[in-house]
């Protein structure tokens, strides 16, 4: 097949430091090359894929200091963008987008040949009325949770995140004698409950988190005066080069969210190293993580610290081999293709349906 991918231009592709979706973008592509398909990518032109490279923009926006805090100069390159995808768009048999609803307006003449894989939370107000005033995009959700507030949408199926099991390095024996955070200083992913949990269980904890600009204030009034407490280290933001290090020498992860995570890479890239998690039932964890098989789902920080120690027994080549079944690269690209090939305005004869992720995949279409 002949496959655009139409990836954010805030991140390179991958990121070189924090960054999901992009990150995402960038695995399906080499997963998708790799089995044999013809994929182009529009991203920006720092992106390091297998894919053949359209490049719409000179740098990501996040590493261009004159674009980042424009609101206006993002949207520009966006629609920049959108119009080079437009312009090649007879080019594909499959157009993969990967910037929420942003392309609705120009693609509603293919949209039967398009699909939309929506990143984030999906509550927010406006969203509603929007997907219901563009209602024939195919949608695929990365968790079932996320589909909640959008019950109603197009959607095709739930497609889980993977990764190259080559990118992580399986650690069988956690040598840092340290818990881990990993990911964004913001109140919604709680580094407070994380560094509490620390305390009351009696461990280290570093955290290699980023700290975005409109998380500031919060960093410094709220999580600072907390980095001083004893056994906490703020390692700060981390690239992939430091991640199978970081993640492989801690005993658990946690992911003490407060929030409807629509996914939550940062536990898969624990799994793939043989590394527990310690999460908060919250949004997609129940479905991520396999309870007592490659984390632990718990309610409460008193929860999550009495459990340290479970997962500290934990059968670490288990966590990796849960990883390797459900969470690979090849697997998502192969959900994936499994619904380009039944799109309704792609001619490809359609691949016999298969199981995805320990479940059927849903390919019913929701009025």
């Amino acid at each position: 097949m002949k496959i655009a991918q139409i990836s954010p231009l805030y991140e390179a592709v991958p990121p070189r430091l924090y960054g999901g979706t992009e990150r995402v973008v960038a695995h399906l592509c080499d997963a998708l090359v790799e089995a044999g398909h013809e994929v182009t990518l529009f991203a920006s032109a720092d992106a390091a894929t297998r894919a053949e490279l359209a490049p719409v923009r000179d740098c990501a926006i996040r590493l261009d200091d004159s674009a980042f805090a424009s609101g206006t100069a993002n949207l520009a390159a966006h629609l920049s963008q959108m119009h080079e995808v437009r312009r090649r768009a007879a080019e594909f048999d499959v157009l993969h987008f990967h910037v929420d609803l942003l392309h609705f307006p120009f693609f509603e003449d293919c949209a039967d040949r398009t699909l939309t894989t929506l990143h984030g939370r999906l509550d927010h107000k406006d969203m509603a009325p929007a997907y219901k005033r563009w209602p024939r995009y195919p949608l695929v959700s990365i968790s079932n949770h996320q589909r909640r507030p959008l019950r109603q949408a197009r959607w095709l199926g739930t497609v889980y995140h993977g990764l190259p099991p080559r990118l992580f390095a399986f650690a069988p024996r956690p040598a840092g004698g340290y818990l881990a955070f990993l990911g964004r200083i913001s109140p919604e992913k709680r580094v407070d409950r994380a560094i509490e949990i620390a305390r009351l269980a009696g461990w280290p904890l570093k955290i290699a988190a980023k700290v975005d600009r409109a998380d500031r204030d919060y960093f410094r009034d709220t999580i600072a005066p907390l980095l001083d407490a004893p056994g906490i280290e703020f390692v700060g933001e981390i690239g992939d080069a430091d991640k199978a290090d970081f993640l492989g020498q801690a005993a658990a992860l946690l992911f003490p969210i407060d929030w409807p995570e629509p996914f939550g890479l940062v536990m898969i890239e624990a799994m793939a190293c043989g590394t527990p998690v310690i999460a908060f039932s919250c949004g997609s964890t129940p479905e991520v993580i396999d309870n007592g098989a490659s984390g632990i789902l718990v309610d409460s920080v008193t929860e999550a610290a009495e459990n340290v120690e479970w997962a500290l027994k934990m059968d670490r080549k288990k966590v990796r081999a849960t990883f390797e079944k459900r969470f690979s690269a090849e697997r998502m690209a192969q959900d994936y293709l499994d619904i380009y090939r039944n799109l309704p305005g792609v001619r490809t004869k359609a691949a016999p349906l298969r199981r995805a992720n320990g479940q059927d995949l849903d390919l019913q279409i929701v009025a």
